[in-house]
């Protein structure tokens, strides 16, 4: 449901990170907007879906597999710090394995429209794509970019964590930043504290997976294999450091809508099956 809001910042992260120009976001957007319609930027949306079904229900199945488990070892009501961390960043690696394949889908639908027409996939659907990439290119094509998917999943894990985890206040920038901002202002621990920190802890988040994003997109778009080597050199060779942080600025402004839409369609979701549970069944009456 998040998705279907913010899949177009989405769509124009993976452009701006596979186009060797150094366009900013809102001309990239209002190009594509212009020359192929406002429907367009929702293009690739089945393989969106398609990625949270799997790698994000992944991520925090394993993670809540892990902690419980971890807590069962320990004796504690409560994971420290370290073990929180731990636990997020093994479920993020794992999520990262099983969602590569869909992310490949993800990356390509997203980026056709950026690419000359004759190197365009030209996919219908997510699951159209995962049955041509496995019949015309090969399994092997659905762990393209995987060690780079992997890092950014486990540093992107710890943000994450703040819309599901219970145990949010140990997440390192996101605690910092609430700690800061109750000890040096007159806020108090509330609803603002609280999507102020996030905000920090989501341009941290942002920030340190920049490179490996930008990375993983490079290489699943492309036709040819290409190793994280190659594609490092190409881009400094071809555009300087810079390259690495391309589509920062979509994948900033997405994180924060998407994470608060999480949130409050999961509590709505969950008020509806507690209803729903709570409902008495009327019993069969007897002959």
């Amino acid at each position: 449901m998040a998705v279907c809001f913010t899949h177009p910042l989405d769509l124009t992260k993976y452009r701006m990170q596979v186009l060797h120009t150094r366009a900013p976001m809102l001309s990239t957007l209002y190009r594509f907007a212009i020359r192929d319609g406002i429907p367009s930027l929702w293009s690739g949306l089945s393989a969106s879906v398609l990625r949270q079904s799997t790698y994000s229900t992944a991520r925090f199945g394993l993670y809540t597999v892990l902690s419980r488990q971890m807590q069962k070892q320990s004796g504690t009501a409560k994971l420290s710090t370290t073990s929180t961390v731990v636990c997020a960043g093994i479920a993020g690696g794992l999520a990262g394995m099983v969602g590569n394949p869909t992310e490949v889908v993800l990356v390509r639908m997203c980026a056709d429209a950026a690419k000359p027409p004759a190197e365009r996939f030209l996919y219908s659907d997510a699951v159209t794509a995962l049955l041509r990439i496995a019949r015309e290119e090969g399994v092997k094509v659905f762990g393209r970019g995987l060690s780079a998917n992997i890092v950014r999943s486990v540093l992107m894990i710890p943000n994450k964590l703040l819309t599901l985890s219970k145990d949010v206040s140990q997440i390192a920038p996101y605690a910092a930043a609430k700690r800061t901002i109750l000890s040096r202002t007159q806020l108090k621990d509330d609803i603002r504290t609280h999507a102020l920190a996030s905000l920090f802890a989501g341009t941290v988040a942002t920030t340190a997976c920049a490179p490996a994003d930008v990375l993983k997109s490079r290489i699943q778009s492309a036709a040819q294999g290409s190793t994280v080597l190659q594609v490092v050199r190409a881009g400094m060779r071809q555009e300087g450091p810079v390259f690495l942080m391309k589509g920062w600025t979509p994948a900033w402004l997405r994180l924060t809508p998407h994470t608060v839409l999480t949130f409050v369609i999961m509590e709505k979701l969950q008020e509806l099956v507690n209803m729903t549970a709570a409902t008495p069944v009327p019993s069969r009456a007897t002959v």
